[in-house]
């Protein structure tokens, strides 16, 4: 039995009634890192790993959540979804706290929850949490929200309520993923354009480091910091800018010496990595991967060395990928500090790029990691109806 009817399966032995199914998408982003929260452009996709929602109305106001792969419960009451450090339920609390101070008006609701995204990778499974619930409330119980604002929504759900100060691109493609496009979105201006990426002949591959997140909440809060000082520095001269995505290089050259180095090197990653995506989305039209992988060594190297968000690890994956002729390009992905690095490897080419780099990778320090051969999907949608 698949996924999604286990998890229907255990919605109806639990409530005695037959749900809404609803899936929500992990995601890849496959140039554009940390640009998000400085307005610039990034370049996601919406995979098929996802979280899948069982779902119905109940005519009280009680929340009854279960969380399939933890097989643990919460309940709470609509009015007071109250905080609990380290608990799962904050992220689909989050969600109903937005929905309170939008004002709008529903009951409360049955809801069992899980899915196949590996948590800690990078793939974005707290936002499928909190923009999979959001959409499927906004369905079941007719709210009339439009998918944008569904998007601020969720983003606010984790920025507000569990306290990570995460950018919009994760609930963006989420709402907005199309299978066999990426997205590039303008984080300045939230408008969007797809780009085709349906090459019959290349897969995305994830290596997972088994690196856990342990520093990257600290840490991206601290790199949003960093580049907010860069601005307010630069903005003393330019008024007009109002983040990095206003900035040039040539200008941020103007005050490499009025910024210390660290500040300086974040910001020059910020703005550089901007303008990658512009370059790599036209490498995409001419459909020149080559070109468009060596984009994605840059980027990995400016997160390396001048963000400093990879780790020797991810650092290492990225150099066994480089000296493979069948991968066209790898970086690390997502906050950092561990994860998956994202690989565009030649079919023909991943059974032997899988069992060299993983033995190498086990070699040197004793752990196989993860792989995942990834699809495009659609955003957040309805499975099946009652």
């Amino acid at each position: 039995m698949d996924l999604k009817k286990l998890i229907a399966e255990k919605f109806k032995e639990l409530y005695q009634e037959e749900p809404l199914l609803f899936r929500s998408p992990g995601r890849v982003n496959l140039i554009g890192e940390h640009t998000d929260y400085n307005n610039g452009f990034v370049l996601p996709a919406a995979i098929e790993k996802a979280i899948y929602f069982a779902i119905s109305k109940r005519d009280d106001s009680i929340v009854k959540l279960f969380a399939y792969d933890l097989n643990e419960s919460d309940e709470f009451e609509i009015s007071n979804p109250n905080f609990i450090k380290g608990k799962w339920s904050n992220y689909l609390k989050g969600v109903i706290d937005q929905l309170n101070k939008m004002g709008h008006k529903y009951s409360g609701f049955n809801c069992v929850f899980g899915g196949d995204i590996p948590i800690g990778a990078g793939l974005s499974s707290s936002a499928a949490l909190e923009a999979g619930l959001a959409f499927a409330l906004n369905h079941i119980y007719n709210l009339g929200i439009e998918k944008l604002s569904l998007v601020r929504l969720a983003q606010k759900a984790e920025n507000e309520f569990v306290g990570m100060n995460c950018g919009i691109m994760d609930q963006y493609i989420n709402i907005f993923g199309k299978i066999g496009n990426v997205v590039r979105i303008d984080c300045q201006s939230l408008e969007y354009e797809y780009f085709p990426f349906d090459f019959k002949d290349i897969s995305i591959v994830l290596f997972n480091s088994l690196v856990t997140h342990s520093l990257a909440s600290s840490e991206y809060n601290k790199r949003r910091e960093e580049c907010n000082e860069g601005v307010t520095i630069i903005r003393g001269k330019y008024p007009e800018v109002k983040s990095l995505r206003d900035v040039s290089p040539g200008m941020l050259n103007e005050f490499k010496d009025e910024m210390n180095d660290v500040v300086y090197r974040r910001c020059k990653y910020a703005v550089e990595e901007t303008e990658r995506v512009i370059k790599a989305c036209n490498r995409l039209i001419e459909k020149d991967l080559v070109k468009f992988g060596e984009f994605m060594y840059q980027t990995h190297e400016g997160l390396s060395k001048d963000y400093e968000v990879s780790c020797e690890e991810m650092d290492y994956l990225v150099e066994l990928a480089r000296k493979n002729k069948d991968i066209l390009g790898a970086r690390m992905m997502g906050g950092g500090f561990g994860g998956c690095t994202i690989n565009l490897i030649k079919d023909n080419g991943i059974n032997n790029a899988v069992e060299n780099i993983s033995r190498l990778y086990s070699e040197k320090y004793g752990k196989n990691p993860e792989v995942y051969i990834t699809t495009i999907s659609n955003g957040t949608e309805l499975v099946k109806e009652k």
